[in-house]
């Protein structure tokens, strides 16, 4: 199947850009199944992860039933771009993808402290696209589904497909007051996050605004179904009680030598406050990055540490799986399209009955 790509941007006229100079940008991308006849492009040589040719701006391959279609939450100072091995596998089983750049927290931007201390901020930019989906369909519309939507995240992007299914935060991991002694002030990508985070109360009405907003509920209820990639640190800011209230099912994912984010220490920690909810731990001593792209010859030259896997995996062959669990789940989860069961990552077709 030839795969068909769009990019564009809007903008969320409620919020402001974190420079207070005009409304909060969302850049998107959005893959799809293309018309047999679409012609391919070439793919760009430089870049860090290895892509599929796409059809750019090509008419949709026409179906009877309507693609369905998954959001994208890309990990922290990361782009939509980092989901597209998922996004191409699942339009291979049939859906459409649609991922963003949260603005301030994405490298498609120079980095900002307050997109970085603000991840509550990265919901909106999912739900702000449902909402004006007639901005981005044009002719596609008819031919993809707002109706039957699913929702994957990765790292921060995990964060922020929970606030989605409804977790509330209670206060933010990198917040001062909640620092340990020779804890880490920051993410790998915004090492010193902590220290900004005083000086922007102070004097950013933007960054006050967005911080006053940090345990308002984003819960989205036309997600039917996530999957939840390496949550990190950030999860455990939640309520517990929002967590126990979640109606969706959440597939979660992580790498057993995830040293980013420790399988036990935050996967473990979520599906057990979840009733919907399956867990897998990827065995092998799989890291954190196993779930960004295989890298090209550059990005191993500047980054070896994102794409290097221990010896016999194949991260092909674990993205595969990947989007089998995927598919499996939001069939079951209200996908009209019909694909072969696969077992959950519990061990049976129950994972996501809900506990007491």
């Amino acid at each position: 199947m030839k795969l068909g790509f769009r990019d564009g941007v809007l903008h969320d006229e409620k919020r402001s850009n974190w420079d207070a100079a005009g409304p909060r940008p969302i850049s998107w991308s959005l893959w799809y199944p293309a018309a047999d006849d679409a012609r391919e492009s070439e793919i760009p040589e430089r870049s860090w992860f290895q892509k599929a040719a796409v059809a750019r701006d090509a008419p949709i391959r026409p179906e009877a039933v309507p693609y369905p279609l998954l959001l994208l939450s890309h990990g922290t100072g990361g782009s939509a771009a980092g989901l597209e091995w998922l996004a191409r596998r699942l339009v291979d089983r049939g859906f459409a993808a649609l991922g963003v750049n949260h603005h301030g927290n994405t490298g498609n931007e120079p980095y900002r402290a307050e997109g970085f201390a603000c991840l509550w901020e990265r919901a909106p930019d999912l739900s702000y696209m449902l909402d004006h989906s007639d901005a981005w369909l044009s002719d596609l519309s008819g031919h993809i589904d707002t109706n039957s939507v699913f929702a994957a995240g990765f790292s921060a992007g995990a964060y922020s497909v929970m606030l989605l299914l409804g977790a509330i935060a209670q206060f933010s991991q990198f917040e001062p007051s909640r620092m340990k002694p020779g804890g880490a002030r920051g993410p790998r990508e915004f090492p010193d996050l902590a220290d900004h985070i005083p000086a922007l109360l102070r004097t950013s009405d933007v960054f006050s605004d967005s911080w006053s907003r940090m345990s308002k509920s984003y819960r989205d209820d036309r997600i039917k179904a996530a999957l939840v990639c390496a949550p990190g640190r950030s999860v455990l800011g939640f309520s517990e009680e929002s967590l126990k209230a979640v109606e969706a099912p959440a597939l979660i994912l992580v790498g057993d030598a995830d040293r980013a984010a420790p399988a036990e220490e935050c996967s473990s920690w979520l599906h057990a406050r979840l009733r919907r909810s399956a867990l897998k731990i990827f065995g092998g001593g799989l890291g954190h990055y196993v779930f960004v792209p295989e890298g090209t010859a550059l990005g191993l030259a500047f980054a070896a540490e994102l794409f290097t896997d221990p010896p016999g995996i194949e991260r092909a062959a674990v993205h595969d799986e990947i989007a089998d669990l995927s598919a499996a789940l939001f069939q079951d989860s209200g996908s009209s399209r019909k694909r072969p069961r696969i077992e959950h990552a519990s061990g049976n077709e129950d994972a996501f009955a809900p506990r007491r």
